[in-house]
């Protein structure tokens, strides 16, 4: 974050500072990170503290100010040096806006949206990026209405590229987060059917995709997936240059004879009207190849050589919790796929197992969120599907059974529902042997990760 006094920063958000001697105004200078769990604050840190239903973050100033914090953006005053405002979150996008505004010149902006691959691709675009300068990108999927700002407010002046993941659960929320910052690079990967029930249609979803696409700023690109239809239907929102990436033959940058090794990695060329290259990914999942061709458009379109962007993929490492490989101490494979799950990416890591050389595998799914009145027959579809890349299909939860009534057509009592998180480790412990392989996934809040967690230990 570039240095901001408390006067400066109450002057930025319209806010009043509390606390502090008016002639510390000006003395008190926050050079960190803002963050929003007081653990967290860093030395010279800015503390943003929001009052819930349940916990008001106000009360938690020390602990803030034992990390490092040396003052705080909320509501009320606090132990700390407080800028007092009326709206927290409103205060804390419009002094992020503020930051990167200072930084624009020489910053590249990229944005990343789509209903699956995000954060594998805004991974995959990091890796790319930073090979050419300091380059700060979204922690995890902090891609929301705070986690945005959170994640601009991180950049300073020697900050060169800015990646944003973006994530919308409503229309004119991606509107609203490039009315923050305009991206330079909008990078739409898909639209599928992740929050259907928040959305009502995938016309819905397309919409609210599209809003990255109309955000760009004067002289950007956008890259979308030559696959998609409803993505390359985008490129009537914008008068910007459009790079597509893909598997069609129209693709600008296109993924040729993608193959997968024992462990289900992808290798493949990756080619441009003027060059090719070949590329060999750390990760897991054929569908990787696509996202990798996304981050390869955006780094062409930043300016970097298809040479750079091929040796900067093969180093690539994701944010935890996804598709990330285990060998476990009875000899069995996990892959450990729990952060969060829709029917498209639950069906991506279903192929990833089929993909992965071992022995039985097994599939362990959890509810997907959010899927609206589709739910039940979303979740047959995937046991469905489940059941032909896997020797056992295992459902956890209430919400979650009907992945094991669309399973039992076909294994039978190899489909099994078990009623929580405590029964499928306890089932895991007793089944698993030397040579499986086990698929754990499920929405976030399924809390699924707490399964892969107890057979690692």
């Amino acid at each position: 974050m570039i240095a901001l006094t408390l006067g400066e920063i109450a002057g930025v958000v319209g806010g009043t500072v509390k606390g502090a001697a008016d002639d510390l105004e000006d003395a008190v200078m926050v050079t960190a990170p803002a963050v929003l769990d007081g653990r967290d604050a860093e030395p010279g840190g800015l503390f943003v503290a929001f009052a819930g239903e349940q916990v008001d973050g106000h009360d938690f100033a020390d602990q803030a100010a034992r990390a490092g914090a040396v003052a705080v953006l909320g509501s009320r005053p606090t132990a700390l040096p407080t800028v007092v405002v009326d709206d927290t979150q409103a205060a804390l996008q419009t002094l992020a806006a503020h930051v990167v505004r200072q930084l624009r010149r020489g910053l590249t902006v990229a944005g990343v949206t789509g209903s699956q691959g995000k954060t594998s691709t805004k991974d995959l675009l990091t890796a790319v990026l930073a090979g050419a300068g300091p380059t700060i990108a979204t922690i995890g999927s902090r891609n929301n209405e705070l986690g945005v700002p959170l994640t601009m407010l991180r950049a300073d002046a020697s900050t060169r590229f800015l990646v944003l993941e973006m994530g919308a659960r409503h229309r004119g929320q991606i509107a609203d987060l490039t009315r923050l910052v305009a991206p330079d690079l909008a990078v739409v990967l898909n639209v599928g059917r992740a929050h259907l029930g928040k959305f009502g249609s995938q016309a819905g979803i397309a919409q609210a995709k599209g809003e990255l696409v109309q955000g760009l700023a004067p002289g950007g690109t956008a890259i979308l997936n030559a696959d998609d239809p409803r993505v390359v239907a985008m490129r009537a929102l914008t008068d910007s240059p459009v790079l597509t990436f893909g598997l069609a033959e129209h693709a600008d940058v296109r993924v040729i004879d993608p193959t997968l090794d024992r462990l289900a990695r992808p290798s493949f060329e990756l080619r441009t009207s003027r060059a090719a290259a070949r590329v060999a990914l750390p990760l897991l999942g054929a569908h990787q190849a696509l996202n990798a061709a996304a981050a390869a458009a955006a780094g062409l379109a930043a300016g970097l050589t298809l040479d750079q962007v091929a040796a900067a993929l093969a180093e690539t490492r994701l944010s935890k919790w996804r598709l990330e490989l285990h060998e476990l101490a009875g000899g069995a494979t996990m892959i450990n796929d729990s952060y969060n799950a829709h029917p498209e990416s639950t069906m991506a890591g279903l192929d990833a197992l089929a993909a992965v050389e071992g022995g039985r595998r097994i599939a362990v799914l959890g509810a997907m969120l959010e899927l609206g009145d589709e739910s039940d027959a979303e979740h047959r579809a995937v046991g469905e599907y489940a059941a032909a890349r896997a020797d056992l299909v295992v459902a956890i939860g209430e919400l979650a059974r009907p992945i094991a009534d669309g399973a039992r057509p076909v294994v039978g009592e190899r489909a099994v529902a078990l009623v929580d998180k405590d029964a499928a480790i306890d089932w895991l412990r007793r089944e698993l042997g030397a040579g499986d392989v086990v698929l754990i996934k499920a929405s976030r809040g399924a809390g699924l990760d707490e399964v892969a967690a107890a057979l690692v230990s």
